[in-house]
């Protein structure tokens, strides 16, 4: 009797047992499984804010772009007249045979065509458009009313050198590397093909009582020679070069304008000089 009612007892304990067990794990349970849940959203959320903060970080105002450089040109006529200036290099556009071909930033035809020297006349040897990557094949061919003739026509130097390059190739003029600000570009008319007339630079050093100028001409590959018997005016004053190239000219204290020419032989660029 006390067996049969302990065993149906025991089982009946251990089924309340389990069914305690089991009601206090539930609980505990549904709280593992928010943790969880929060968890992952958590990590779902992580990446999405990091996400949104590159967003932000990477729609967040361009830098603008750098302004086009700024070069000292020279326009040297056949008459031997010049016209001097500052000019940008911003991409341009050129009339060509009644379109517009446009022309990148950097270029000397950029500068060229913003500093308005007269007329330009320009032939295209390649397929100029609205890019300013097809403008490599532009040659000028007239500026004002000096036209290129045969074998004689314009040409342009950078610093000293003859340009290799189309005056339009986004190359540059020596096929590596765009116009840099300051540089000086010359434009000129030249009478021999293949082998220009020289142009003259002058270098004027201070003195007590005026300067020293030194005068020296350069071909198309950039190397110089002295020049005898050049022009050096500077604060109205005009002296000629000896075989060194050099001439002393008297000056009063001051800022002075220096050019040099020789006849046959394109003109230097003016340069100022300040006399103590």
């Amino acid at each position: 009797m006390t067996r049969r009612l302990v065993a149906p007892m025991l089982t009946a304990l251990a089924a309340a047992g389990i069914a305690g067990a089991a009601a206090d794990a539930a609980p505990k349970a549904r709280e593992t499984a928010r943790l969880r849940a929060a968890g992952a959203d958590a990590a779902v959320a992580a990446p999405r804010e990091r996400r949104v903060v590159g967003l932000a970080a990477s729609s967040a105002a361009p830098v603008a772009p750098a302004a086009a450089a700024r070069v000292r040109q020279m326009v040297v006529f056949r008459d031997g007249h010049a016209l001097t200036k500052r000019v940008s290099t911003a991409a341009t556009t050129v009339n060509v045979a009644g379109r517009r071909c446009a022309v990148g930033d950097g270029t000397a035809l950029a500068a060229l065509g913003r500093s308005k020297p007269g007329r330009l006349r320009i032939r295209d040897f390649g397929s100029c458009s609205s890019s300013p990557r097809d403008a490599a094949g532009l040659l000028v061919t007239g500026i004002g009313g000096d036209r290129n003739r045969g074998q004689r026509g314009w040409v342009y130097k950078v610093g000293r050198r003859a340009a290799t390059a189309g005056a339009g190739d986004p190359s540059g003029p020596f096929g590596h590397g765009r116009l840099r600000a300051g540089q000086r570009v010359t434009w000129f008319y030249c009478v021999r093909a293949a082998d220009c007339q020289r142009t003259l630079v002058v270098r004027a050093t201070p003195t007590t009582d005026g300067i020293v100028a030194t005068v020296r001409a350069y071909d198309d590959a950039g190397d110089g020679v002295p020049v005898e018997g050049a022009s050096v005016t500077a604060g109205g004053v005009t002296g000629l070069t000896a075989v060194d190239g050099r001439v002393q000219i008297a000056l009063a204290p001051g800022t002075h304008r220096v050019v040099a020419r020789k006849e046959g032989l394109v003109r230097s660029f003016t340069d100022r000089v300040e006399v103590p």
